[in-house]
């Protein structure tokens, strides 16, 4: 949420922000038209982070993933276009899509920035952001009294 001043009418923003910010810190850009936001995942285990973005159709060449100051952008944008014609010629027609995503996370200092990795099969999208050893989870052991 964000801390900014509202006008009298704050209830509205104060869901808007609730809803568009991910338990990560990620947002979401829900008022673009023509934007489409892929779902993601994030799972935590006792070594890392993973991150699961659905984007099927795409190819790994498709996405762009930037750290910048412990901030992980991932985006993707698509062009498409598609000539026909008729069979006689007269006719030419040219369709054409434009997709583009960008979602934002605010990376928790236990992640080892160092060994963030990335995949696409599936259709899926996987980012692995390992935690620093010193984040791990410790096994117990027994401490002696000197």
């Amino acid at each position: 949420m964000s801390l900014i001043k509202r006008n009298e009418n704050w209830l509205p923003s104060v869901f808007d922000d609730m809803f568009r910010t991910d338990w990560l810190g990620g947002t979401t850009n829900v008022n673009s038209i023509g934007t489409s936001i892929p779902a993601v995942n994030i799972q935590e285990t006792e070594d890392s982070f993973n991150v699961h973005v659905a984007a099927p159709g795409k190819s790994k060449e498709d996405f762009n993933i930037e750290l910048d100051n412990d901030v992980l952008t991932i985006s993707s944008e698509d062009k498409k276009e598609k000539e026909s014609t008729e069979e006689n010629g007269r006719f030419t027609r040219k369709e054409f899509s434009y997709s583009t995503f960008k979602r934002a996370f605010s990376l928790p200092e236990s992640v080892d920035s160092s060994k963030i990795s990335a995949s696409y099969k599936n259709g899926v999208l996987e980012i692995a952001l390992p935690k620093k050893e010193e984040a791990k989870v410790q096994a117990k052991r027994m401490i002696e009294i000197a």
